[in-house]
């Protein structure tokens, strides 16, 4: 019993150490990015493009890219994942197509961001060479120009990102729709209330918590992601905004210029943050804060899922 409880007593301290030491290493890291950064946190950092002079060095073109990089993942991404979760978890029977098309979700949500890189830059940017040196379709009566391929714009890596984030998004929808009680279920359907009703009125409206959570721990991911934006042509030095939108007001009045900007050239936030570092020490500060902005976004998304599921587990009724 004494050696039992030694071991027992060991072990915790083990992990207490660990955890502690853990801590420790986070804290200094955090503590040494904010006191770089302190000195280029200013308004007019957030109102400056990219600039040689570090003094002059700015984030608002890595913060506009971002947003429509996460907006348009999040368009194409969110819709196609929650409603393959729903097909797979209520309409499709357990045969070994499915069977296997599951295991491949859990296998692809595991393969490194790189893959997904190469496999964009493939697809999306170049769509096989199928278009020679490309073409462009006007639509909308010449208000709106796709290219063909895509080539290095916001739509090839929103969709980049897509990839990288479905089978995450459709792997936590099913664990939100499998935790909803079968009771559920049967008392809709006896009732007489058709499948769809069931999942529209009672299922969805249950999972929506989790469900909600899953996208934005997906998103906040996609957030911080360089690699697959490297392979797919961010540009890591740039001073203009997608579509030139450099204000909500001009997002806001001038359509022309957001039917544009997810077919224009951009940076992200992580590409930014690469390309001060890799400029050599006179820009470590202004990674920093660079840094700091990204860590208080992505602070921001995950804040919201908390609360989310805390909101949750206190609503719940079984």
């Amino acid at each position: 019993m004494r050696r039992r409880l030694l071991l027992s007593s060991s072990f915790r301290l083990i992990c207490r150490v660990a955890v502690y030491s853990a801590i420790l290493v986070l804290v200094t890291l955090l503590s040494v990015v904010l006191w770089l950064a302190m000195e280029r946190l200013t308004l007019q950092f957030f109102q400056r493009g990219f600039s040689l002079i570090p003094d002059r060095a700015g984030i608002k073109a890595g913060i506009w890219g971002s947003f429509w990089l996460i907006s348009l993942t999040a368009i194409f991404s969110l819709p196609v994942g929650i409603g393959a979760a729903v097909y797979l978890e209520e309409y499709a029977s357990d045969t070994r197509l499915t069977r296997l098309i599951k295991v491949n979700l859990s296998n692809l949500a595991g393969v490194p961001s790189i893959v997904y890189g190469m496999l964009g830059l493939t697809v999306f940017v170049r769509m096989f060479g199928m278009f020679g040196r490309g073409i462009q379709l006007n639509l909308l009566s010449g208000w709106l120009v796709v290219p063909l391929p895509f080539g290095k714009s916001v739509i090839a890596g929103a969709l980049t990102m897509s990839l990288l984030i479905l089978p995450v998004v459709i792997i936590t929808t099913q664990e939100a729709l499998r935790a909803v009680p079968g009771t559920i279920r049967t008392a809709s359907l006896a009732l007489g209330a058709t499948r769809w009703q069931t999942i529209w009125s009672q299922i969805l409206p249950a999972s929506l918590p989790g469900i909600t959570t899953g996208a934005i721990l997906a998103i906040s991911r996609a957030i911080g992601e360089t690699a697959p934006l490297i392979m797919v042509g961010a540009v890591t030095y740039c001073r203009i905004c997608p579509g030139g939108i450099e204000s909500v007001q001009t997002l806001l009045t001038d359509p022309q210029r957001v039917l544009a900007a997810p077919f224009d050239k951009y940076t992200a936030m992580p590409i930014s943050i690469y390309g001060w570092i890799t400029s050599g020490p006179p820009f470590m500060s202004v990674a920093a804060a660079g840094i700091v902005v990204l860590l208080f976004v992505l602070t921001c998304f995950n804040g919201i899922a908390v609360y989310i599921r805390q909101r949750a587990r206190n609503k719940l009724k079984w």
